[in-house]
């Protein structure tokens, strides 16, 4: 199988075991602020996703996730040397945050890689830096990795075996939507266009500011 095919099937595995129909954030007992934005709902609920963690940024410094995700942001789990799914994805966020910077609002782009053997930030630097001047690049130890992905439920696999220098990386394609005070709110799939992900974001922005949460 292709490096498409593999990337495309991820992609398709995530949303079949984690995006279900229904408002599954009423099984928390309180009516959904974002109903009229979500298009469906998480398997054990949207704010299952996530957990506290510190990484590295493409600067070479030690943040936390208060620092990162400050402000809302679209987070997305891939890795620099990714030869196509990667960096169309981070452009199409990076394009999103430039549309919503027009409507006012300030999203971060976060780009967490799960290559962190390769993935220094040095190179993650130059990848973020041609993406947005905003984008954060994040690294760290395999450990730490690990643990950041479980937390997002996001899979991925290092196919370094039979080439440890030259090989790709099967992993999930979802951009995740993290407001802070609240959490993670929606994921989104890569088939949405800049403009579809920057209306979609929107909505989650005014909703939450307008519901006081």
């Amino acid at each position: 199988m292709g490096k498409d095919g593999t990337i495309l099937i991820l992609g398709s595995l995530a949303a079949a075991l984690v995006l279900v129909t229904g408002g599954l954030w009423l099984s928390r007992g309180a009516a959904d602020p974002f109903a009229p934005c979500r298009q469906g709902g998480v398997q054990g609920g949207l704010d299952s996703l996530g957990a506290p963690f510190e990484l590295t940024n493409q600067d070479g410094r030690r943040v936390s996730d208060r620092q990162v995700l400050a402000q809302p942001a679209l987070l997305y789990f891939g890795y620099t040397y990714c030869p196509d799914v990667c960096p169309l994805d981070s452009a199409r966020n990076a394009e999103a945050v430039a549309m919503l910077e027009e409507r006012g609002m300030t999203v971060t782009p976060v780009f967490i890689s799960v290559d962190p053997k390769r993935d220094t930030p040095e190179v993650l630097g130059d990848f973020t830096q041609a993406m947005h001047e905003r984008m954060i690049g994040l690294t760290g130890t395999t450990a730490e990795i690990d643990a950041v992905a479980k937390a997002w439920r996001n899979y991925y696999k290092v196919n370094d075996q039979e080439d440890p220098q030259n090989y790709l990386v099967d992993h999930m394609t979802n951009t995740y939507l993290v407001i802070p005070g609240i959490g993670t709110v929606e994921l989104f799939g890569r088939e949405l266009s800049a403009q579809q992900l920057a209306e979609r974001t929107a909505c989650f922005i005014d909703a939450a500011s307008g519901n006081g949460v």
